[in-house]
């Protein structure tokens, strides 16, 4: 085969030297001198592997005396830990391994079974087949169960290993056969459905974070092991015997996701977080790095970001052969030999390991001479992730080391155990085991199963007596470190909600002060936050824009959270608004990070079951750099049945005017209809931002809390606020459409008209209602459509509801219902595309025209922009002076004459509009 350059170990690429930086003049050049010489002669008679050998070894006792060199990045291709500093295994070795055993079984069987006959839902195998040991050692003697002392811990199951976990919540007893035999199949299986991966939304009592799509996994383990500091830093629960796993594939880590916030766990030093990644060198269509070492680029990667690494890499097998390697021989054959190659020596045979690897030399053939072409087979099987002594080694060195997160790097074969599936290109969608397959995996497994058991269609499950010492020893072993993982308490305690006063400012309207409603929740979020009773559970989270929004007026006394609080004087210290860090501080600063902002909010909303502590986070942010961006993290979020506030500021296309096309924020709402977890609304006037916010607190941590988000587009264009309505029709307000400005008494014969709008197109639709009266005489309503998604949302209930029940009372919707009397055709416009209010169109009993801000943002006035996009009141006026002719409420000629008048096709006319605001 061929072999890399031996001057560049695979996976490093070439380079020049590099140039270090002298920090201070030599206070002794003759010593100096003397190192140098005393190197080259080293290289001169020991030659480079030697010179190489003595060096890493300098680096590392330098950084274990604490002396400032930099830390080594990479390290020889041999496991971390060596074998005479490996601890003893706690538990029963053997048994364990029948565990495993029967746990792999049961595994493979359930994806096997899913795919029987009339069923075919799929599934996968080898994953778990890879990484069975890792999780059964983390079952056994590791992973904290919710009734430990200090609580449990959490763990990230990687997505495509989850039969494993559902088997061994049967061999626990917590799952059935039935159970298992609904494994995809949610809706029809004979038992309680199980989902494909971990989803909590689907196994609300099983499941606690999703983790299936590629990176999150990674990410928000980082941000969940740092709001458990969090929460332990502010004096709400003490965490500090609680730690996050999170169990990733290596396939995953080329997600930007999977390393981009590395750097925050070793600059937050959360020795509470262990990640496990699974490198069984293969993707889902073949090698992870087949011309390189994935093993040794992630430990470049985490040593560099200042993780505590430990690789796994070759079981007990390789022990001796690795101890007589005093010449590095062995460990260079290593170095050099790729993945993409060690993948083919896992399906050859021991004579092709010893052509192509053990004959390279004279040397490395003495290493193995008088071994058996069988012996060699076996030992190219012999990766450490699947030796419990080694891994038990690394999992005990990453709980006890402290100052830093631990990453262990784990050697595996993918398909491990299955002989027609192990490392095969296609085994990830091996879903299906023939007769022979499970006859031979049965065997290398030394379950007790006859052959006419597996001689029917499906191969049987298997489970040990009750009273079997297998049996025995889960429970023993699980009542010990607290309980059942995964499990996940679904019951939110309700808060004691602020009364009426905490909303009474925003009702009261702006007076003549202009005010964006941006400025309208952040000065309620200011209040709530004080509150003695719910204030401390609001956590705010800001994206490095607070003041922006105005959130800086928090900094001097809800202060910004930090681990090592502020050790520096500020350079606003003396103004009023200081930016101010501190150990106990309550805001979550994330710097330029909308990914690390939702993973903090993540972590933050289902803090009510995985702490039993609700907490409030408030996540403000633009607009346009939410669903657009972090959608993925959106819909875990609903995945994970997560409660809070996300606040798209700076929100609409023609708000926001002079940042432009990528700011300017026209359909997030439409993304947002798309989660049927959240809850949109866009508010108009401050009081709706009040009542809204209000039902919020309600329906997430009231009696009885719901498992919902809400999202409220607000705005950065200050108007006049006006004071709450006499008689405001609550009820329709919440449900997303209300009468907000009855139509003006124009006598009988006035033509009549109705106009939606929603956030700052309000004001718009004011503007067009004196128009029409004063220069058509046309008579138009204006409704507040607070939420054009949850009047949908109702609409196709009823809709459901009439599907099912064709011949009983059917079910009008509200928006119907609401807009049923009213005469006239409706118009209907926001700052956002015409999708948005189009979402109604099939309930409105009238002529429906959108109005709406389709296409891409640009820079200029709001005044240009709205006439650009035909939203301003003017264009208001046309539309519904077209759907009147149209009817003939007006003279045919009308709309052309308010063309005209309005001078609708030039865009300088309409003027610049409101200036005022952030732009």
């Amino acid at each position: 085969m061929p072999v890399a350059d031996k001057q560049t170990p695979v996976g490093v690429p070439s380079a020049p030297a590099q140039t270090v930086a002298v920090s201070h003049p030599d206070a002794d050049p003759a010593e100096t001198q003397e190192w140098l010489d005393s190197l080259e002669a080293l290289v001169s008679h020991a030659g480079p592997r030697r010179a190489r050998w003595v060096v890493q070894r300098l680096l590392q006792r330098a950084g274990a005396d604490d002396i400032g060199v930099a830390a080594l990045t990479r390290t020889d291709y041999v496991n971390t830990i060596p074998v005479e500093a490996e601890p003893e295994h706690p538990g029963d070795v053997e048994l364990e391994a029948r565990i495993e055993a029967v746990n792999r079984w049961n595994a493979a069987v359930l994806v096997s079974r899913a795919n029987r006959p009339g069923v075919g839902v799929g599934g996968h195998i080898a994953s778990y087949a890879s990484s069975a040991l890792l999780y059964e050692l983390g079952f056994n003697q590791f992973f904290r169960g919710p009734d430990a002392p200090g609580g449990g811990d959490q763990v990230f199951f990687q997505g495509h290993a989850s039969p494993g976990v559902y088997a061994r919540a049967y061999l626990e007893g917590r799952l059935s056969e039935d159970d298992l035999d609904s494994f995809r199949q949610e809706l029809t299986g004979p038992g309680r459905g199980l989902p494909s991966y971990p989803h909590p939304r689907l196994m609300p009592d099983f499941w606690q974070f999703p983790t299936v799509s590629m990176g999150l996994g990674p990410i928000d383990s980082i941000y969940q092991a740092r709001f458990n500091r969090y929460l332990a830093g502010r004096g709400i629960k003490d965490t500090s015997q609680q730690r996050v796993w999170a169990f990733l594939g290596d396939g995953e880590m080329d997600e930007v996701e999977s390393l981009g916030a590395i750097g925050v766990a070793a600059r937050e030093g959360l020795d509470n977080l262990t990640w496990v990644i699974n490198c069984n060198l293969q993707r889902l269509d073949g090698p992870v790095r087949g011309n390189g070492h994935i093993i040794q680029e992630l430990e470049g990667y985490f040593r560099g970001a200042g993780w505590n690494v430990i690789k796994v890499v070759w079981g007990s097998a390789w022990d001796e052969l690795i101890a007589k390697d005093v010449d590095g021989v062995l460990v260079e054959a290593l170095e050099e030999t790729p993945d993409g190659q060690w993948q083919t020596y896992s399906v050859e045979t021991g004579a092709y390991f010893r052509e192509h690897f053990w004959a390279r030399s004279p040397e490395l053939a003495a290493f193995v001479e008088g071994w058996s072409d069988e012996q060699l087979k076996d030992l190219a099987m012999r990766r450490g992730g699947h030796d419990p002594r080694k891994v038990h080694a690394a999992y005990a060195a990453a709980t006890t080391h402290q100052g830093r997160p631990s990453v262990v790097i784990v050697q595996t074969v993918k398909g491990w155990g299955l002989q027609s599936f192990e490392a095969r290109n296609a085994t990830h969608q091996m879903k299906k085991l023939t007769k022979a397959d499970v006859k031979a995996f049965r065997d290398r497994l030394g379950l007790p199963i006859s052959d006419e058991a597996l001689e029917a269609d499906i191969p049987p499950y298997y489970k040990p007596a009750e009273d079997s010492p297998e049996m025995q020893y889960v429970r023993a072993r699980r009542a010990a470190l607290g309980g059942a993982i995964p499990t996940r308490n679904p019951v939110s305690k309700p808060l004691a909600l602020p009364g009426d006063a905490a909303y009474a400012d925003l009702a009261k309207g702006s007076g003549k002060q202009p005010v964006a409603t941006t400025m309208a929740i952040v000065r309620l979020i200011k209040d709530l936050v004080k509150d003695k009773e719910i204030g401390p559970r609001f956590v705010p989270i800001i994206p490095d824009e607070a003041r922006t929004f105005g959130m800086d007026a928090l900094f001097p006394t809800a202060k910004i959270y930090s681990p090592h609080g502020q050790r520096y004087e500020a350079v606003d210290r003396a103004l009023l608004l200081s930016y101010k860090e501190a150990q106990n501080g309550q805001i979550l600063h994330e710097g330029i990070s909308e990914a690390g902002s939702m993973a903090s909010f993540i972590a933050a909303s289902t803090s009510y079951s995985t702490h039993g502590e609700p907490m409030i986070p408030v996540y403000i942010f633009y607009s346009m750099f939410g669903f657009q961006r972090t959608g993925d993290q959106l819909w875990k979020l609903g995945d994970q049945l997560g409660r809070g506030f996300v606040l798209g500021a700076t929100a609409g296309r023609t708000t926001l005017n002079g940042e432009g096309l990528q700011h300017e924020d026209g359909h997030s709402p439409l993304i947002a209809s798309t989660n049927p977890a959240c809850v949109w609304y866009d508010p108009a006037w401050a009081f709706e931002v009040g009542h809204l916010f209000r039902d919020g607190l309600r329906r997430m941590y009231g009696e009885q809390s719901e498992d919902v988000f809400y999202y409220f587009t607000i705005y950065n264009e200050p108007y006049l606020q006006p004071a709450q309505p006499e008689g405001l029709d609550v009820d329709g307000l919440l449900k997303g459409l209300y009468r907000y400005a009855p139509a003006p008494e124009l006598g009988a014969d006035a033509a009549r008209a109705q106009i939606l709008a929603s956030g700052v197109a309000m004001t718009w639709a004011i503007e067009a209602q004196q128009l029409l009266a004063d220069d058509w005489g046309v008579a138009a309503d204006v409704w507040s459509a607070t939420s054009w998604t949850e009047l949908r949302r109702e609409a196709l209930a009823c809709d459901e509801a009439n599907l099912l029940s064709p011949d009983g009372e059917q079910r009008v919707p509200y928006v119907t219902r609401k807009l049923a009397d009213t005469p006239g055709p409706v118009v209907a416009v926001s700052d956002y595309m015409r999708a948005v209010q189009d979402q109604i169109r099939p309930w409105v009993q009238h002529d429906f025209v959108s109005l709406g801000t389709d296409g891409f943002g640009l820079s200029d006035t709001r005044g240009a922009l709205r006439r650009h996009f035909k939203v301003d009141a003017a264009s208001i006026v046309v539309a519904t002076l077209q759907q009147l002719a149209k009817q003939g409420g007006v003279k045919p000629e009308a709309p052309r004459e308010a063309v005209e008048k309005y001078q609708l096709g030039d865009i300088r006319a309409a003027g610049a509009g409101n200036t005022l605001g952030e732009s």
